[in-house]
């Protein structure tokens, strides 16, 4: 069975695509979002980012070509922001976690 065909894994990754719809609809009005509205939404980024970890953490330990292929991809589109290609994705998910604790805390 491919990696993909899971279904917990299906669910996941749709779960991460409307998160991240969700996230990139409210990104450019944040800053005239109430305190409430803007603690929610960074609710739903600490939740993204926390299941973006758990996939990333899955496709590391997956032999199934199609979840190499798709980390690949994950780490080329780090590159691609600026992002070192020395730099492990632990530190990127912890960095962007500690970027989400000040902004709660800012609020």
């Amino acid at each position: 069975m491919s990696f993909f065909d899971s279904e917990v894994v299906r669910a996941e990754l749709t779960e991460i695509q409307e998160l991240q719809e969700k996230v990139y609809t409210d990104v450019f009005t944040f800053s005239a979002m109430s305190d409430d509205e803007k603690s929610k939404h960074i609710d739903i980024l600490e939740e993204l980012l926390e299941k973006q970890r758990i996939m990333y953490t899955r496709l590391s330990l997956s032999d199934d070509s199609e979840a190499l292929q798709m980390k690949q991809q994950i780490l080329e589109s780090a590159r691609v922001m600026g992002l070192s290609s020395t730099m492990s994705m632990d530190v990127i998910f912890s960095n962007m976690q500690k970027i989400i604790v000040m902004m709660r805390n800012q609020i």
